[in-house]
Parts: structure tokens; sequence; C-alpha cells
């Protein structure tokens, strides 16, 4: 057993034990000034999916979004925006929490995994109003859903707090592809 208490707290001079605590500062890991620069990469990555798809996804979205047949339920397309910045964010940290753990097999398997679900983010935009293939966006989004519950599992073997940060992302996955489905059958 490493030093510390059952309850997690530490004797005065002693480092707090990595098993049973999930605090940002846990584990193995990797601190200090290379630390920040390493946060600043995991948002630099997430904002860059971002900007991929807004890239790929062609012209005036708003006004595309506004000409499809949409359920009552969809949300307004200002939302959108504000929306999609909160969870880029809490993509970056996530990814970067899980590095900070320390290298081990399981967190290159969780940051794989981060950055594969990045790419598919990434072409989603294009292939719904870039192409306008309503259908292959489907299927596009249906696998980012499986890659995105494939690393909220990972990352929770790794860090379950940064799992609980990629949740709310899910939760937006699984209504987009909701709202996907219903206006490619109203189509």
């Amino acid at each position: 057993m490493t030093s510390g208490t059952r309850s997690g707290h530490t004797a005065p001079g002693r480092e707090p034990r990595a098993r049973g605590f999930d605090g940002p500062m846990a584990g193995n890991a990797q601190h200090g000034p290379r630390s920040l620069v390493a946060l600043a990469a995991f948002l630099a990555l997430a904002y860059a999916a971002a900007g991929i798809g807004t890239l790929v996804q062609g012209g005036d979205v708003g006004a595309t979004y506004l000409e499809l047949d949409r359920p009552p339920w969809a949300p307004p397309s200002w939302l959108f925006g504000p929306v999609w910045s909160l969870l880029y964010a809490l993509i970056g940290v996530a990814g970067w929490w899980v590095w900070r753990h320390g290298p081990s097999a399981r967190m290159r398997l969780a940051l794989g995994l981060w950055a594969v679900q990045l790419l598919v983010n990434a072409a989603w935009p294009g292939v719904f109003f870039g192409l306008g293939e309503l259908g292959w966006a489907l299927a596009v989004i249906i696998a980012l859903d499986v890659l995105v519950v494939a690393t909220v599992a990972a990352v929770w073997r790794v860090r379950p707090a940064a799992a609980a940060l990629l949740l709310p992302y899910l939760a937006w996955i699984l209504f987009a592809t909701a709202l996907n489905a219903v206006i490619l059958l109203r189509s």
C-alpha cells in the first residue's frame, strides 16, 4: 500500500496516493509547464476538429438548416455554436486529463479512440451539409456514436472523471443522430 490513509488524506510532506483520488493531480500525472502546453494542445486538437468540420460543411449552414424539414423538437440554429464550443472544450480537457494519467496501454487506447472519434466528428458536417447526403451522414453519425461510447468506456478505465466530461458530448450526438434520422425520413 502506498503512503496515505484509508480516507485518502496524507501526512504533511507526503504525496497523495494515486488510488482512490481522481483529481487533476492524481496518478502518475505529468505536471508543470509541460502539462499546460499539453492542455493547450488537446484543446487545439479538439477545436481543430471543429474548424475542419466548418470548412467541409460548405456555405451558409444556418440557411441550409432552416430549409430542412425539421421536427418540432429540433433546436434553433443559434444554439449549435455555443453548445459545440462548450463540448469541444470538454473533449479537449478530457483528453488532456487522460494524458496526465501517464503512459499505459489503457491510456494509449483511450487517446487513440479519442483521436479517431474527433476525425469522424469533423467529417459529419461535410457529409450532411457539404454533400447533402443525409443517409450517408446518418451512417457517419452512427459510427461516431459507437466510437464515442467506446471512447467513454476506455477513458473510464483510465480516469472516470474524464469520462464524465464526455457524457454531455455523447448525449448531444445521440440527440443529433435522432435529428439526422428524422430529417432523413421527412426528406
